[in-house]
């Protein structure tokens, strides 16, 4: 399981993709997002963010309701149990190249609208998903299948090798939507949209590691899914991923400086700094990314009232926090905490 210190969230604009197939197949969305512990107002606020636990726990309710673990956004219905029999499938591989070709084959059995395929060029590896072009045309739904099988995708032949692979590139066949900042999180800093297929590149050395996993982990593994590889495969070797796990170590009263970090990490402020915009951040976006994160977490899986919350993050006082949060989500934190019982927001 992903590290506490690890942990970050999700956007909001992933629950409102999420939940496209349900409201297709006319199933009322309200209880599925209480049930996973997500108030249904949030989705009106476009800056919201869920834990992955409730967004993993959002995909489980949606599979379930649907029997559909593609969350209708195929032609065909991908039953309740087709991961499973994936996963068994790849875990008879011996080397992860066979593994990402079974996982390939076992896809464009079970989906009719995306076609996936692993293809090899020199020392790189490409995951390619293009359109059959079967479907319904519905320009949000494909964007949501090919986040999707990625994520399926990657954290199924990351677990199998039981290392995380790094993407080196990710090229996409659709307009660079809203939220692509959380790509560079999700897949990697180099991106281009509006390509001819949506293709994602690896170094193909990675093809040769041997699968490590067994039948007795698989079962560990499909307990916990999806949430154990919503967030555990991203990219936790970035930079800013370090400073963010560097902070998560002490106390947020006590956060170190900028430069202090930058000393400990043993680089100059101004290369801090530079690498950081690089990587489409900066330190203060770090630290309020972080306390977001804490505070949602501190709303909704624990009992402290929202003063103490205030104090564990480092604000003056709970007016401060107050107006923080909801400039983070658009709503005031007992707003976020009571919407999970109310029956309404």
């Amino acid at each position: 399981m992903l590290k506490e210190a690890e942990k970050g969230s999700i956007s909001i604009a992933f629950v409102r993709e999420a939940l496209q197939g349900v409201g297709r197949r006319n199933v009322a969305p309200e209880p599925l997002l209480r049930a996973a512990g997500i108030p249904p107002g949030l989705l009106q606020s476009p800056d919201a963010r869920v834990t992955p636990e409730s967004f993993g726990a959002l995909w489980l309710a949606i599979a379930r309701a649907l029997d559909d673990e593609f969350f209708g956004l195929d032609s065909r219905r991908m039953k309740v149990g087709s991961y499973a029999v994936m996963c068994r499938l790849a875990l008879g591989c011996e080397t992860l190249h066979e593994a990402a070709s079974r996982i390939c084959e076992f896809l464009n059995i079970v989906l009719d609208d995306t076609l996936v395929a692993l293809v090899i060029d020199g020392a790189d590896a490409r995951i390619v998903l293009s359109d059959s072009h079967k479907g319904d045309g519905d320009e949000a739904c494909r964007i949501y299948a090919h986040e999707t099988l990625f994520v399926i995708i990657h954290g199924l032949l990351c677990w199998l090798s039981g290392r995380r692979i790094g993407i080196s590139q990710a090229r996409f066949s659709y307009g660079r939507p809203p939220w692509s900042r959380e790509y560079e999180l999700i897949f990697c800093s180099d991106l281009a949209f509006d390509d001819a297929q949506t293709t994602f590149i690896f170094a193909a050395a990675y093809l040769q590691a041997r699968v490590v996993q067994n039948r007795r982990s698989l079962q560990e593994f499909l307990s916990g899914a999806p949430g154990n590889f919503l967030l555990k495969y991203r990219n936790q070797n970035s930079l800013s991923a370090r400073i963010r796990r560097q902070l998560r170590n002490a106390r947020a009263e006590r956060w170190p400086s900028c430069e202090r970090v930058a000393r400990e990490l043993g680089i100059g402020a101004s290369t801090l700094h530079r690498k950081l915009e690089q990587e489409g951040t900066s330190f203060r976006l770090i630290r309020d990314d972080l306390r977001r994160d804490l505070a949602i977490k501190y709303l909704t899986q624990s009992s402290l009232n929202i003063g103490d919350i205030a104090a564990t993050l480092g604000f003056a006082d709970r007016s401060a926090f107050h107006r923080a949060f909801k400039c983070w989500t658009g709503v005031r934190p007992g707003t976020y905490r009571e919407s999970l019982i109310a029956p309404d927001l």
